[in-house]
């Protein structure tokens, strides 16, 4: 009974020695180690073994690559307006000595560091600039803080600049110039709108006025040439048949009352409208003094019919479309009276 005591209290010993030299480090992350105050070395993700009492974890860190959000900062631009610029920093360590030894807290330098370089950025730009210059700025911070958190074992990925907050009276005016460029260009747009539907407009009247005036044109030609037809057909039968200028005489005659159908109020009367009056009237004339022949079947003599005397019209240089119309009309009815006499004594 007496032994089992200093056995229970050597195996106590035993495992407090034994837990106290093993040291097992997750993965992605590093354990610097120091002997009596001094770094003696960074343990690696796995089963480590330590001297105790001698050996102490000092440090431990995480590897993986971090984010960190700093808060807004106050900065002014060249044209002395004050804009609040969040930003968004992604770092990784890469040399665990380093970061544990070089600087006392990385976090804080490298934001401070953010700030400065910002400063000094943006001091050389005016508000527009920096509003529209961001991927200029990201890539002068990634530069000058990868350059400066190096020796420092971290390495600076991403630098982003998540905000910039002017001051309320440049926001109001700003949105103020926004909207009157919205109103410009839809104005602009509207003013274009209308031109072109107005230059459409106009193409499809003068393209339809020209369609209409080709079609005119083509049915002009069309009856011209009809009618060009109709009167060669015309001449052709004239000339080939020889026609009595009696008969062409008679003819004008018949066409003088249509002539004057559709005037102005006055008729011009030509000077062979006399002549041709002699003509017809001659030919009637000289069928009478020819002597009849003599009737097949005896029949009833009955007394010469009184011929109405045809009156050749003066002419006139000029006269009323109703007298002309009248005029002509009374020697056509003239000559065909006396057609009718002749017939009839033709049959006595």
């Amino acid at each position: 009974m007496t032994l089992l005591v200093p056995i229970i209290i050597l195996a106590l010993l035993v495992a407090f020695g034994v837990a106290a030299t093993i040291r097992i480090v997750p993965q992605a992350r590093r354990y610097n180690i120091e002997r009596f105050g001094r770094y003696q070395r960074t343990l690696q993700p796995g089963l480590n073994f330590i001297i105790p009492l001698v050996d102490r974890v000092n440090t431990r860190l995480d590897v993986r690559e971090q984010v960190y959000s700093s808060d807004p900062k106050p900065v002014i631009t060249e044209d002395n307006l004050v804009v609040n610029i969040d930003t968004v920093l992604y770092y990784q360590i890469t040399d665990p000595r380093a970061a544990a030894y070089e600087v006392a807290d990385y976090l804080h330098a490298i934001d401070q560091l953010t700030v400065t370089t910002l400063r000094n950025q943006i001091g050389s730009m005016d508000l527009e600039s920096t509003l529209t210059s961001r991927e200029t700025i990201n890539t002068r911070l990634r530069d000058v803080l990868d350059e400066a958190t190096g020796k420092w074992g971290i390495r600076v990925n991403r630098v982003e600049i998540k905000a910039i907050d002017p001051p309320v009276t440049i926001k109001e005016a700003m949105e103020k110039q926004m909207r009157a460029e919205r109103d410009k260009r839809a104005a602009i747009l509207h003013a274009e709108g209308e031109r072109a539907a107005l230059i459409l407009t106009a193409e499809g009247t003068r393209n339809k006025q020209i369609l209409e005036a080709e079609g005119r044109r083509q049915a002009m030609i069309l009856t011209a040439e009809g009618e060009a037809q109709a009167l060669e057909r015309v001449f052709q039968a004239v000339h080939a048949n020889d026609a009595d200028p009696k008969v062409l005489a008679y003819k004008y005659l018949e066409m003088l009352p249509k002539l004057a159908e559709n005037g102005n109020g006055w008729l011009m009367i030509p000077g062979e409208f006399t002549e041709a009056v002699r003509t017809v009237t001659s030919a009637f004339a000289s069928r009478e003094d020819q002597p009849a022949p003599p009737p097949a079947v005896p029949a009833p003599r009955i007394g010469p019919v009184a011929r109405p005397q045809v009156i050749a019209p003066t002419a006139t240089p000029a006269t009323t479309p109703a007298a002309a119309t009248e005029a002509a009309r009374a020697a056509v009815d003239a000559a065909k009276a006396e057609a009718r006499a002749v017939g009839e004594q033709a049959v006595v």
